[in-house]
């Protein structure tokens, strides 16, 4: 069983720009005019993806269906999780116009790099009860431990989180995060703008989590795994530090991403401590997550399937 990847798949985008569907609960998005967003976007996309392969990372990008008018596929995480035991789930999405995003083809093209998918398990049908899980954007993994980190909100229900959990024998840590909206808490959207968990160390913003036991049991249940906690605060996770993901480059080396945003949030003493467990891979996302409200780590679906 393995933590994290060499594999990962990237949707570049054709029609990005500032989705007025997620904006009602995504407080990062920015409702900001940007000259040229899509073009910037892709240029962000084409760089981020550079930095990735040049370190060895074996990324699949594949190129979004202008047809569709999805403008955060750059995100696809939300909506397909792939696993080691070939299993792909399909993620019911808040915005109507994201469920758009789950294309058959993607699927056929991972399958024609040479990953063998043997089961899909299908979450989407509870779009029709107005209920969801947006991925590995509501759940952080630890596939190890197999344990699923879940902050709920809007986009991340509580029952379809243990349905998931009873599928694919994880234990559910359910908590909620909040962050101060014009001087009110409300529920951060996804759980991996707060938290990434690496293979030896967890990046987490605590002041997100209100309830002292819900904090103290995440605490335990992360302690208890062997992670070192790298606290991040309130507002770093504004400029997407708990939005990062640990991924394997060329020669077993181990990376963790992140938006260059993100990396000059960060203190020395913060840098300090990831830098003990791996390198640190950074790019600049401005346009993506000024509009997109979301950064590097969403801009990664994981790809842990069989080699065929």
């Amino acid at each position: 069983m393995q933590q994290i990847t060499n594999t990962i798949v990237m949707i570049r985008p054709v029609r990005f720009r500032m989705n007025e569907e997620t904006a009602v609960n995504n407080y990062y998005q920015e409702d900001t005019s940007i000259a040229d967003a899509n073009a910037k976007a892709q240029k962000e996309f084409d760089e981020f993806v550079k930095v990735l392969k040049k370190v060895g990372i074996n990324v699949i990008v594949i190129d979004d269906d202008p047809d569709h008018n999805t403008p955060d596929s750059i995100f696809p995480n939300n909506w397909v999780s792939f696993h080691e035991n070939g299993d792909v789930a399909l993620y019911p999405m808040f915005a109507v116009n994201r469920r758009r995003e789950r294309r058959p083809e993607v699927l056929d093209i991972i399958e024609s790099s040479g990953f063998e998918i043997k089961n899909i398990i299908d979450y989407t049908n509870a779009e029709d009860e107005e209920v969801f899980l947006e991925g590995t954007g509501s759940l952080v993994l630890d596939r190890v431990n197999r344990k699923a980190y879940c902050a709920l909100s809007p986009r991340a229900d509580e029952d379809l989180l243990i349905e998931f959990c009873e599928d694919f024998e994880y234990t559910p840590i359910i908590f909620t995060a909040y962050q101060t909206v014009e001087d009110k808490r409300l529920p951060i959207y996804h759980t991996n703008v707060m938290m990434g968990v690496g293979e030896t160390f967890a990046v987490v913003c605590m002041d997100c989590i209100d309830d002292k036991k819900e904090r103290k049991n995440l605490v335990t249940h992360l302690k208890n795994d062997g992670k070192e906690i790298i606290a991040i605060s309130e507002d770093q996770v504004n400029s997407f530090a708990g939005n990062m993901l640990q991924v394997v480059g060329s020669g077993d080396k181990r990376y963790l991403v992140m938006s260059s945003a993100a990396y000059h949030s960060l203190t020395k003493d913060q840098v300090t401590k990831i830098e003990q467990h791996c390198a640190i891979l950074h790019s600049d996302l401005t346009t993506i997550e000024t509009l997109g409200g979301g950064s590097a780590r969403c801009m990664m679906a994981e790809v842990f399937l069989p080699r065929k």
